[in-house]
């Protein structure tokens, strides 16, 4: 388990190098192998064992498949990609109802989150391509709601390490709309790989802790 944490930190580093180099090869090369370590520490976790744990692995194999679609510079990989992420986020929303929610607050962690929600979407919605206008706002919805179920699961007595997770990534997502619809920059990759690898690790520490980790 800790081999495949490591292997995704190493190769976060060695990516993030690549970023910075331009490297299309290192990053064809160190993105897929960061993925595909926290699918392996979830599976060394004991995903297998509980259904949160497979909930999370489903949502962990869609989030490798979105990272390797959003390689290429290519507007339809580009969407396949988002569709990967959005239904990544209904599993780990899946997984958050499995652990248990407390509904009241999950509704009121959506009425306070549609605030930020929509301030991201008039940020980024008018920037975006026509084609990909409706994909992006499908996207803040679901990642609104998977975060507003992780308000809920950890106001139902869950471990706060899962609200953590989701929020972190909703923050890495920021950093992935600022890099592909608004400004271009090494900044954007440097901030919003280690946010997003660190979400889907911790989201791995979250499967171990319900095999009985802890």
């Amino acid at each position: 388990m800790l081999i495949a944490a490591a292997v995704t930190v190493a190769a976060v580093v060695l990516l993030i190098v690549a970023e910075y180099r331009g490297d299309r090869a290192g990053k064809w090369t160190f993105k897929p192998l960061a993925s595909t370590g926290f699918v392996a520490f979830g599976l060394a976790g004991g995903a297998l064992d509980t259904a949160y744990g497979i909930a999370v692995l489903v949502a962990l194999v869609l989030s490798w498949w979105g990272d390797l679609l959003l390689i290429p510079k290519d507007k339809r990989a580009f969407l396949v990609g988002i569709l990967a992420f959005l239904l990544g986020h209904f599993g780990f929303g899946a997984a958050f109802v499995v652990a248990g929610v407390s509904w009241g607050w999950t509704l009121l962690a959506a009425v306070a989150l549609a605030v930020p929600g929509v301030l991201v979407g008039r940020w980024v919605v008018p920037k975006a391509p026509d084609k990909l206008k409706r994909a992006v706002v499908a996207y803040i919805v679901v990642i609104t709601a998977m975060v507003a179920l992780g308000v809920g699961t950890v106001a139902a007595g869950n471990d706060p390490l899962l609200l953590i997770a989701a929020v972190v990534f909703y923050l890495s997502d920021l950093c992935v709309a600022r890099e592909r619809f608004v400004q271009s920059g090494f900044v954007n990759r440097a901030i919003g790989l280690p946010l997003y690898y660190g979400a889907q690790l911790t989201f791995g520490v979250t499967v171990w802790m319900a095999a009985g980790g802890m």
